[in-house]
């Protein structure tokens, strides 16, 4: 069976870019035009999903209003013919069929996960979260679906990092590859491809399993709903979707990836500065002047 629903949390509280985020959701804020969840949404479109599960919770509104139809506004930019700005506002509304389910509570990924369980159903199914964009030749999620295909089995895509920063990260441990076949999408060997052995969520650096971190990029079997059902919450309240996972390696192989591809963690200031900058260079509209203004600045 192939992916063809995406589950997209988006329940957080946005804490870390307070105060823009009292009243805006974080995946709301834009990266030089565009809504951060966009390019993540445009990202598993691009990968071949039918359907996204948007998880959502208060005050999260302005997120359902960016992919509805927007009547008033398409009238009064087709009145003034502003036929581009048209063009773009119904191609969002009509990218792809969207669903939202409401997590009452902000209690933690796997938790968030666990409420998409009824619009999923039966089938393996990608996660994405919308702090990591990630710019890949082929999309990011694709590399997963081909390795699913070969595989059959959960995927996580991770990143190699300094060790100093495990605390930030779900960390896996893993074996090589033994299995042969086709190079996955986007890559030219199998070295980027390990079987997992354990999962720990933000491991001190002495205690991390490696240094390959868990990246928002899954695609995950229903089975990890029962594993979800049964974790119990860490000292936060929160039930995370690493040791959910780590329960789900005790009955199903799982499978960890590193993707091609340059990531962006736009969910701290400093990441979510440096994607604006390097987005906006790369705009045939706004990159030649924007370059010139950066090398005017007394830096």
């Amino acid at each position: 069976m192939r992916i063809r629903k995406a589950v997209f949390p988006a329940a957080g509280l946005g804490t870390r870019f307070l105060p823009a985020t009292k009243a805006q959701p974080k995946e709301m804020l834009p990266l030089v035009d565009k809504p951060a969840i966009q390019y993540v949404i445009e990202e598993a479109v691009a990968s071949g999903v039918e359907t996204v599960i948007i998880v959502t919770g208060r005050g999260k509104n302005a997120i359902e209003d960016h992919f509805d139809v927007a009547f008033e506004l398409e009238r009064t930019l087709e009145e003034r013919g502003k036929t581009e700005a048209l063009d773009e506002i119904r191609r969002i509304a009509n990218l792809v069929r969207v669903c939202y389910v409401r997590q009452k509570e902000p209690l933690g990924l796997g938790h968030a996960v666990l409420s998409a369980r009824d619009l999923v159903g039966d089938e393996p199914f990608a996660v994405l979260l919308g702090d990591d964009i990630i710019e890949s030749k082929v999309p990011c999620l694709k590399q997963l679906m081909s390795i699913y295909d070969e595989h059959r089995c959960s995927i996580i895509a991770v990143e190699r990092i300094d060790r100093t920063r495990t605390k930030d990260y779900g960390v896996v441990g893993v074996a090589p590859l033994q299995s042969s076949g086709k190079p996955p999408a986007g890559q030219g060997g199998r070295e980027s491809v390990h079987e997992v052995r354990d999962l720990v969520e933000k491991p001190e650096p002495s205690e991390a399993p490696s240094d390959l971190a868990i990246i928002g990029r899954y695609i995950l079997t229903s089975g990890i709903f029962e594993q979800l059902e049964s974790t119990a919450p860490d000292k936060w309240g929160e039930i995370q979707l690493t040791n959910g996972l780590r329960s789900l390696l005790r009955k199903e192989k799982i499978m960890a990836y590193e993707f091609e591809g340059k990531r962006y963690d736009t969910g701290n200031k400093l990441g979510f500065l440096k994607a604006t900058v390097e987005f906006a260079l790369r705009r045939e509209d706004l990159g030649e002047e924007f370059r010139r203004y950066l090398r005017c600045l007394a830096l």
